[in-house]
């Protein structure tokens, strides 16, 4: 029973997937699409081979959402009449259809006159040929007016009804460059922010039909002209509560324009602590229609890659690293066809600079647009350390660190700037202690480890001892040969005293000169065997000397 009720879910899926294929790639059931305007004749084309014969021809038509046709008009080659849906204006467009076979309907519509038509060619009472065709009309608003003030903003809005006449509704410029189109079921609307005398021209509204057609596209012009002696004004401008911000140097931030859809945004920027009011300039601007951004050189560190900004869908915010002297009041406006929404952001930038004079580290703390400060102070990591500290003038707080820091002074220094409304930001600068090469340091240095310090040390102590080894070496030769000259001088004055007749072996200083020269690697072996000898002489003679006695 479970076997039997999933498939015919699955039966019943799959007829229903089919059924809907079939709905949605089913072919339109006219043989032709035309596209006009209201007011503009317009021919809907119905030619055949000349005939011959009693020969008929019967239009009749079907509003959209009604499923009966009503007749129009019916004609032989003997007499004409009209229908229930006929109008004072339609005629066939040739009355000698029946030798020529132009069975065309003219006619000046209205917009009820959209639908389906029937054009059917009889031969002897036969039906001999029908051919459907659906009219469409297309709607053009063109907003403020053809004639456009200076600065306005351009909308040109194409609709066609009904809307499953048409697959593609495109505007071009004078240039013949497509314009962004935001669309619609059947249309859509482009937009050309902040109009120019250079936009003026013709603009032409391209209607591709759907389906089969006699006509692969429908142009419609419009000449627009711009009126330069007339600048459009927005006084319809919405103010948002201003916002006050505070940050330090490089630190990413956000500007805030209003959050409503939009046209195009404008950027503007007064200097902070500027108290000329004709110091503000434009810093960004981005139509979102033209894909087409204006930026200052002097912003160039500013960008529409806020959180909250898809500048192509029309929402914007902007980001801001900002530099010392870019704080100030920032005005975003985002404009929308008529309408104008403005939000304002006063911005205080805090950094902290170092510099050396003769006997201190000072420390200043620059700070931008006073007029929202409530206060600035320096405190040191110890809290029960006072500092002292000084204005060199506006905007500037300084505080001083003896050079060679003890451990009193070293360590973090924070400069505090506190708003009106209460938001604070902290700008710190470290003092280290005093380095063997170095008595200052501005940047945290990390200590090393324990075993890069051992392996580091053993080159030093290896480089170390292998410079001693020869200078050992020397002192050792230097005490042997003293201790052999002195005694071989005590063995002299010995000999000399007690006998004349005992031989100096140092008698002449050649010879000594002689037996301090290398004589090879036993050297020293020899100096030590010259020397047991000379003091076994010296002990025989002082035993002889004793015999004598």
């Amino acid at each position: 029973m479970e076997f039997r009720w999933l498939l015919f879910v699955l039966i019943s899926s799959s007829a229903m997937l089919i059924t809907q294929s079939d709905t949605t790639t089913k072919d339109p059931d006219w043989s032709d699409v035309v596209v006009t305007m209201v007011g503009r004749e317009v021919t809907l084309p119905c030619v055949d081979w000349p005939l011959t014969g009693s020969v008929s021809i019967n239009w009749k038509m079907k509003s959209p959402g009604v499923d009966h046709w009503k007749l129009v008009l019916s004609a032989n080659e003997r007499q004409q009449f009209s229908g229930a849906a006929s109008k004072a204006s339609m005629r066939l467009v040739d009355s000698n259809f029946q030798e020529t076979g132009d069975f065309s309907l003219l006619f000046v519509p209205k917009m009820e006159d959209k639908g389906r038509y029937s054009c059917l060619i009889k031969q002897q009472e036969k039906k001999l040929r029908e051919k459907i065709i659906l009219l469409a009309i297309l709607t053009v608003s063109i907003f403020p007016s053809a004639t456009l003030p200076h600065h306005s903003t351009l909308r040109l809005m194409a609709e066609v009804s009904p809307a499953s006449a048409v697959s593609e509704v495109t505007w071009l410029s004078p240039g013949g460059t497509p314009l962004r189109l935001a669309r619609r079921s059947g249309g859509g609307v482009a937009k050309l922010p902040q109009i120019r005398l250079t936009d003026q021209g013709v603009y032409i509204c391209q209607v591709y039909p759907r389906g089969n057609s006699s006509s692969p596209m429908f142009p419609f012009t419009v000449d627009l002209r711009v009126d330069g002696m007339n600048v459009a004004s927005f006084t319809n401008i919405s103010h948002s509560a201003q916002i006050s911000m505070a940050s330090l140097t490089q630190t990413p931030l956000t500007l805030a324009c209003p959050p409503m859809r939009g046209d195009y945004v404008l950027l503007y920027w007064k200097p902070p602590d500027s108290r000329n009011i004709n110091t503000t300039t434009l810093v960004y601007g981005y139509d979102r229609w033209r894909d087409r951004t204006e930026q200052s050189k002097t912003h160039a560190q500013l960008s529409l890659d806020g959180p909250l900004s898809t500048p192509k869908e029309g929402f914007f915010s902007f980001l801001l690293s900002p530099g010392q002297n870019d704080g100030g009041l920032y005005m975003c406006e985002v404009f929308f066809n008529d309408n104008a929404f403005s939000q304002r952001t006063l911005l205080s930038i805090l950094q902290v600079k170092a510099r050396h004079s003769p006997s201190a580290l000072v420390l200043t703390c620059h700070y931008t647009e006073r007029s929202q400060v409530k206060r600035v102070v320096w405190s040191h990591q110890n809290q029960s350390r006072t500092l002292k500290w000084s204005s060199s003038g506006p905007g500037r707080l300084s505080t001083e660190v003896p050079l060679s820091p003890t451990q009193d002074t070293a360590g973090n220094y924070t400069c505090t700037m506190q708003l009106q409304n209460g938001q604070a930001v902290k700008a710190v600068y470290t003092v280290k202690l005093p380095l063997k090469d170095n008595t200052e340091s501005t940047t945290s240095i990390s200590p090393p480890h324990p075993e890069s310090n051992s392996a580091s040390l053993l080159p030093s102590l290896l480089s170390a001892l292998l410079l001693l080894v020869p200078l050992v070496a020397a002192v050792a030769g230097v005490l042997l040969w003293r201790q052999k000259d002195i005694s071989r001088r005590g063995i002299e004055q010995s000999l000399s005293h007690y006998s004349g007749e005992v031989e100096n072996i140092y008698e002449n200083p050649e010879d000594v000169r002689q037996d301090l020269k290398p004589r090879g690697e036993d050297d020293v072996y020899e100096e030590l065997d010259r020397y047991k000898s000379c003091s076994l002489l010296e002990t025989s003679t002082s035993q002889d000397l004793s015999a004598k006695a």
